[in-house]
């Protein structure tokens, strides 16, 4: 199966497992939960679908590359204790709790949540002293005599054995106690998650075109060369870095994260036509309406009409992401801003500023609880902060503006609140103009072929593309879509009399 089809898989064993009955007991017994065994080659996202899994369930994720542990740091080490057995006493060897169990329990005590997910990567490489460990703990659950807490389900992940040499096979009375998932690399499962977490335009469109360089390995004489998911999310983050700092791009640096030489070269040279590819077409004013006639794009080879839409595509993502992180802002303000309009209500002489600044410090600290337990997302941080920046901001004009009038004080909370929103409002407008504007160059330019079913498609495979259409509207959207699902259905409708037509004839003779 795909990635996205693992991760809901291991979503819906988190619930089965974590259901209990009317005596408050598993529905399915601690013993009787299997771990998971994820069997995927390396770099196709089996650590990033451990953390979007944690978070969007709300439990605990600790993680750990079994590799770089050893028996001792595994089951713990022996230590002597007396026992007393028969009226004699004894030394007896006992071990410490191991590092991994230990783990667990810190990151309970941080979260104040008491389920998650124990995760070890390359759970089949292991060194041979520590073998017998993890085969021990797949049946039973435990380092030594240490047991993972109720409540934890525990994955585990490793590479088929034509990616690494060091893979050991599990035998028959191992695997019978996993839920084995044999996972593969699929391009357009990646690219939903791609455009959620904003992957560089320049590699979208370059994968849209050449999707046989999404995930490569090939092996020449005693040299393989390699190019995974991992290394395509890890360049974009470099690129966009690099673009900040003005440094040049070259294959020296594309050639570090696609380690095949000639895919990190191509990706190179289209990296410069993408962005010649810009000016050239002055995307900018594409998104503003302003497009004169452009037969040279017309004319153009089918890969650079793709670029053109993965330009356009790349701009408007930026503005749609930006839409749902304001929107996220703006919604904790109003609940922020809601409960200090209650306080007001409830205590005398209090001031806003005050009471703003109490919740400023909570939010805070929630959120350095939150970032120590590893539960939120990249956005939800960036949301949080924004909304902490924003309350500095606030409790700042008010310390200028604050008149001791309770009533007053909260109508410049109001006043500042509708500002923010008043201009959320425009560029939302700006943005839904720019999307109207992009569908009236795509259909002037090429009309209602094939390049507009591609942005199309493009924009409905994007979260945040279709959570502004959905939340925004856009009639422009509507209008081509509906077009172009007529004009399928006609494409259809048609096929179908042709063959009743063709199939009559036949009868008719």
């Amino acid at each position: 199966m795909n990635i996205k089809q693992a991760k809901q898989e291991i979503k819906n064993t988190i619930r089965a497992y974590l259901q209990k009955d009317e005596a408050g007991e598993y529905e399915i017994p601690v013993e009787r939960q299997r771990p998971i065994l994820l069997i995927g080659p390396p770099g196709i996202g089996k650590t990033a679908i451990m953390e979007q899994v944690a978070q969007e369930c709300g439990i605990n994720l600790v993680s750990y590359t079994i590799t770089h542990h050893t028996r001792q740091s595994a089951i713990g080490l022996p230590f002597i204790s007396r026992r007393n057995y028969d009226g004699k006493e004894y030394s007896v060897t006992e071990y410490t709790m191991s590092e991994i169990i230990a783990s667990v329990y810190d990151q309970i005590e941080k979260s104040g949540i008491h389920e998650g997910i124990l995760f070890l990567d390359e759970i089949n490489c292991v060194s041979e002293t520590l073998a017998p460990t993890m085969l021990q703990f797949l049946q039973y659950k435990t380092f030594g005599m240490h047991r993972v807490p109720d409540g934890f389900l525990i994955v585990t992940a490793g590479n088929p054995p034509q990616y690494n040499k060091a893979v050991r096979d599990f035998d028959i009375v191992t695997l019978d106690r996993v839920k084995k998932i044999d996972v593969e690399a699929d391009f357009d499962v990646w690219k939903e998650y791609a455009y959620k977490i904003g992957i560089h335009g320049a590699i979208m469109a370059y994968l849209g075109i050449r999707k046989e360089h999404f995930y490569s390995i090939r092996t020449e004489t005693e040299d393989r060369y390699f190019v995974t998911a991992r290394g395509w999310e890890d360049l974009s983050r470099m690129l966009e870095v690099y673009e900040e700092l003005q440094i040049p791009v070259t294959k020296e640096l594309t050639v570090q994260y696609l380690q095949d030489p000639e895919i990190a070269e191509d990706f190179a040279t289209y990296y410069e036509l993408y962005h010649k590819y810009r000016d050239l077409y002055r995307i900018p004013e594409i998104l503003k309406g302003k497009y004169p006639e452009n037969t040279m794009l017309c004319n153009a080879p089918f890969d650079e009409k793709l670029s053109i839409i993965g330009l356009l595509i790349d701009s408007l993502n930026q503005q749609f992401h930006r839409y749902a992180v304001e929107l996220g802002v703006q919604k904790q303000l109003y609940a922020q801003l809601g409960i200090v309009r209650d306080l007001l209500k409830s205590r005398e002489d209090a001031q806003v500023s005050g009471l703003l600044t109490g919740q400023k410090k909570q939010m805070e600290e929630e959120l350095k609880r939150s970032m120590t337990a590893k539960l939120l997302t990249r956005q939800e941080e960036a949301v949080r902060r924004k909304v902490l920046s924003a309350l500095s901001e606030l409790i700042q004009k008010l310390t200028i503006e604050e008149t001791r009038d309770e009533a007053r004080d909260y109508e410049l909370v109001r006043a500042w609140f509708k500002s923010r929103e008043d201009r959320r409002s425009e560029e939302i407008r700006r943005t839904r103009d720019a999307l109207t504007n992009s569908f009236g160059f795509l259909s002037k330019t090429f009309g209602e072929g094939q390049e507009l079913v591609i942005f199309l498609s493009e924009l409905t495979a994007g979260y945040y593309s279709l959570k502004f259409v959905s939340e925004c509207g856009n009639d422009a959207y509507y209008q081509y879509n509906s077009l172009l699902l007529l004009k399928d259905r006609r494409q259809e409708l048609t096929q179908e009399v042709r063959k009743f037509t063709a199939d009559d004839t036949e009868l008719t003779i």
